[in-house]
């Protein structure tokens, strides 16, 4: 008999706590801007230690990467961030760049000092759990200049720019599809911790199942993620799977089978690397199950799985990294808050690659409507704005 997923969880929850939960002060239209988690094309190769990269050419400025514990080779927020550094230098020469490794929530705040001291043009932090200690050293050094990946802070800090995504409207176009793809009438997600970054994609996926329910009076239900109902604008409260982890692939393989057992044929993992070990689970539950890969095109970062990639929602921390970071260098940077969304290009669907011929024409025609209907605001991404099946 399969193991009920929430009573999984609860036994995780139990035996594996979650990571920092980090503080900080950010608006309900904050949060659910901020997004987590991306691996971008042609991400870095760079050494998996966590001593500085060499700065690779004399110049007048210097961008500098401060990575969250996972490391400048995550397949995730931190590589990509790392692209986004050598994007800028390919666009400007003048530019060089460096980075600084986290082993532990405590080297955050000496990370960002030393970079402080070396007199960065830019420091660029790495995810929701930095928030704190960037803020923190912000404030200190106002003359400094930072950009922090999937944090907002509200009041703004002048010399911080918030890189956020609304990643939930990409993942409602991709929980659609899973809905409109699967035969069994279960599709299930998971994440790798419960923060705003993460549960903004399982909220958006959810929404996409509920809408698809809506306008084809099916009755696809979605397993991993129960959103609040009656929750406040912009919240993203629910209760869900969550691996507490970022890296075990073990786990995903794990949560992953448990939601095949329940009969999902199409899964989301929002976990980081975790998610490999979803691949694998799906893989080896054989022809007629799938997966959705997130934050950058799965066929490009986990190509030894693309067969099974429906398609990936992802979100531009290299673009935004590039930019922030050109800006810097050319003087024009300016603090506040980047929102990325389906219509600047911030989030977006990944090509259907291997099933862009399996996918009915009628189901990506329709994606393509409810794109343009979620930016022109008469689309909702909530979930609780849809019934529940």
């Amino acid at each position: 008999m399969a193991t009920s997923i929430d009573t999984a969880q609860r036994a995780r929850s139990r035996r594996r706590p979650g990571r920092l939960g980090a503080a900080a002060a950010v608006s309900a239209a904050g949060i659910a801007a901020v997004v987590c988690t991306t691996v971008t094309a042609g991400a870095s190769a760079a050494s998996a230690t966590h001593r500085p990269a060499a700065v690779h050419h004399a110049s007048k400025f210097l961008a500098c990467e401060v990575t969250d514990t996972w490391g400048i080779n995550d397949e995730s927020f931190n590589q990509s961030a790392y692209l986004g550094l050598k994007q800028a230098q390919a666009a400007d020469p003048a530019v060089s760049y460096t980075y600084l490794g986290s082993t532990s929530t405590s080297d955050y705040t000496p990370n960002i000092a030393k970079f402080i001291a070396k007199s960065c043009g830019i420091i660029i932090t790495v995810g929701f759990d930095m928030g704190n200690a960037t803020s923190a050293a912000a404030k200190k050094n106002p003359s400094s200049k930072f950009a922090i990946v999937d944090f907002a802070y509200s009041p703004n800090i002048p010399n911080v720019l918030g890189l956020t995504y609304e990643t939930n409207q990409d993942a409602f176009l991709g929980g659609y599809l899973a809905a409109a793809m699967s035969k069994t009438g279960f599709v299930g997600t998971f994440g790798g911790q419960n923060i705003p970054p993460v549960t903004i994609y399982m909220d958006g996926f959810v929404a996409g199942v509920r809408y698809f329910n809506k306008l084809n009076h099916a009755h696809v239900k979605a397993l991993g993620w129960t959103p609040t109902p009656g929750r406040a604008k912009g919240s993203l409260a629910g209760r869900g799977v969550f691996t507490n982890n970022f890296t075990d692939q073990g786990l995903g393989e794990t949560d992953t089978k448990t939601l095949i057992a329940q009969g999902a044929d199409v899964v989301f993992p929002v976990a980081g690397s975790v998610g490999l070990g979803a691949a694998a689970a799906v893989k080896q539950a054989g022809s007629g199950h799938y997966m959705e890969w997130v934050d950058t095109d799965g066929c490009i970062s986990a190509k030894q799985y693309c067969s099974l990639f429906l398609t990936s929602v992802t979100k531009g921390i290299a673009t935004s990294v590039k930019t922030a970071v050109l800006e810097a260098a050319k003087g024009t940077f300016k603090g506040g808050v980047y929102v990325g969304t389906l219509a600047n290009g911030g989030v977006a669907l990944s090509p259907y690659h291997q099933f862009a011929s399996v996918i009915p024409a009628s189901v990506q025609s329709e994606i393509n409507k409810l794109k343009a209907g979620i930016i022109a605001g008469k689309i909702s991404v909530d979930p609780t704005s849809y019934p529940a099946s």
